[in-house]
């Protein structure tokens, strides 16, 4: 009978292990952020919580640390809509560019008169008497600074029901953009959507027929090192994205190439936020 018994009073122990620790850190013993993480990592490491139910938790818990100026999409990144271009016009342009919602500049990007949604111009093309201009029918624009934290934003985009914010820096000017999606990629991961292309995530690094490589821009630094026999330094950047767009010096477009070393890059995939795949070719050495 001992024997049939072990192995649920072992389990038993082991559970209440994790939840007697638990509740310490819950109840300030510890009182860290790091602590809280380390033991929901042992949570996780035991079975009792899936790795994606932590990566979320610990996306939610590192939110808090961070601002507007952290996720937004810069001003150069932005697609703003100039309000006295004629509706066809801007209809194209939305059309091109397949998001929702639309800063509308004046004169420059830094006169921002309001937020056009697709659907509203969508609705004004088909109209018998559209209006004149883009003007009569925009959307108030929320301004906040870079320096909010994303948490806030999150409950206010909540409350609100608004999606997009506007970002002002110390000057006043328009430093960018952030969107609820932004926001809730910290928390979940990447968000594709209908326009995102599909792509087979079960390999960072896949050689093609040609000699090629396609490379997620995601890899570790450590990791292509160690399959193409490189030595990329990896103490300030830990992915090789993060090491092209700094060595270009702006967020790179899809098509732009770079030459480091004997490895040539090409960037096959980038959106507004980042790169997403790069295609490698590798020199031989001089």
């Amino acid at each position: 009978m001992a024997d049939d018994d072990s192995p649920p009073h072992s389990e038993d122990k082991s559970r209440r292990n994790w939840l007697d620790r638990i509740t310490a850190a819950l109840s300030g013993e510890p009182t860290t952020r790091e602590d809280l993480v380390e033991l929901l990592r042992d949570v996780q490491a035991d079975g009792l919580i899936a790795a994606d139910t932590l990566r979320m938790m610990e996306g939610a818990i590192a939110v808090s640390d961070l601002t507007v100026g952290d996720v937004m999409i810069p001003r150069a990144q932005m697609v703003a809509l100039p309000a006295d271009a004629p509706l066809d016009a801007l209809m194209r342009l939305v059309v091109e560019s397949g998001h929702s919602r639309f800063p509308v500049h004046g004169e420059g990007k830094d006169e921002i008169l309001g937020i056009l949604l697709a659907k509203d111009l969508l609705r004004v093309v088909i109209a018998e008497h559209p209006p004149e201009s883009v003007r009569e029918f925009l959307r108030p624009a929320v301004l906040i600074p870079e320096s909010k934290k994303l948490n806030v934003l999150l409950r206010e985009f909540r409350q609100s029901r608004n999606h997009m914010a506007i970002v002002i820096d110390e000057y006043g000017g328009v430093a960018g953009l952030v969107t609820i999606e932004d926001v809730l990629e910290q928390i979940v991961g990447d968000i594709d959507d209908e326009h995102d292309e599909a792509v087979d995530d079960s390999q960072l690094i896949s050689a093609q027929a040609d000699g090629h490589f396609v490379v997620d821009a995601l890899t570790p630094i450590s990791d292509f090192n160690e399959r193409f026999g490189a030595d990329f330094d990896d103490d300030e950047y830990d992915t090789i994205g993060g090491l092209l767009t700094a060595a270009i010096g702006h967020l790179p477009e899809a098509g732009e190439e770079l030459t480091l070393g004997r490895f040539g890059f090409r960037v096959a995939r980038a959106d507004a936020r980042r790169l997403h795949a790069l295609h490698v070719s590798v020199h031989a050495d001089a």
